[in-house]
């Protein structure tokens, strides 16, 4: 620094205390670091909700189309009742994990697929079942087989509200369970099982038998995310 400089300084800082003193810009990062992770973890939690209102969605559009699609199957022969066949319904099966791939359906989840039907003594039974899923998870209304006899089984559903079959024809009754997994390192949902069912009547004239050999079976005895082979 040149010598002739120094008598400048104190009335240099005298100017750089005014501006100073006069300036109201400035970083608020003091603010910042208090604030950010609250809105962060907001933003975080939201995100959170969302995804599992959207999961909820997914494994609610999962049932209904498995309903829907295993009310329609079987063979096509306007001569005689429709036979429902073991691929036929491994078939629906795999619509449902091609609309569940997203989320893991087979491999957090369960997918039970029941024929409601009435028995012999005019009560309602489960004629057959099939599953798929790694979840170990059983029908919250009943086995296979279940009111083979007597009126002693009200049906599938809300107690109360249970569903029946009619005369004659059958009701696919669907229900899917699954465990949710959060997004984010909020884990407030996780672990959560999400339940959804479904019931649709099937379309057309079905033979009522049971299900014909033909392809996989999706048997309840596995607990796998596998198809059935």
């Amino acid at each position: 620094m040149n010598i002739a400089t120094l008598p400048l300084l104190p009335k240099l800082g005298r100017r750089l205390a005014r501006r100073l003193a006069r300036n109201r810009s400035g970083v608020a990062m003091i603010e910042f670091a208090f604030a950010a992770p609250i809105v962060l973890g907001m933003g975080m939690m939201g995100t959170e909700t969302a995804y599992y209102v959207i999961t909820h969605m997914q494994v609610s559009q999962i049932a209904m189309q498995v309903a829907d699609n295993t009310s329609r199957v079987g063979e096509r022969d306007v001569l005689t009742a429709r036979r429902v066949f073991e691929r036929d319904i491994s078939e629906s099966l795999v619509g449902a994990e091609k609309l569940g791939a997203g989320i893991g359906i087979f491999e957090r989840g369960r997918v039970i697929i029941s024929s409601l039907q009435q028995n012999a003594d005019g009560g309602q039974t489960i004629r057959w079942q099939r599953c798929r899923g790694a979840k170990v998870y059983d029908s919250s209304f009943g086995a296979e087989g279940v009111g083979a006899t007597g009126t002693g089984f009200a049906g599938m559903g809300a107690t109360g509200r249970e569903i029946t079959a009619s005369s004659g024809t059958a009701v696919m009754f669907v229900e899917v369970a699954y465990d949710y997994e959060s997004l984010t390192p909020f884990d407030i949902f996780d672990g959560r099982t999400i339940t959804y069912t479904a019931a649709f009547n099937v379309r057309d004239a079905r033979d009522l038998t049971g299900l014909f050999p033909g392809g996989p079976e999706a048997d309840c005895d596995e607990y796998s995310a596998a198809r059935p082979t």
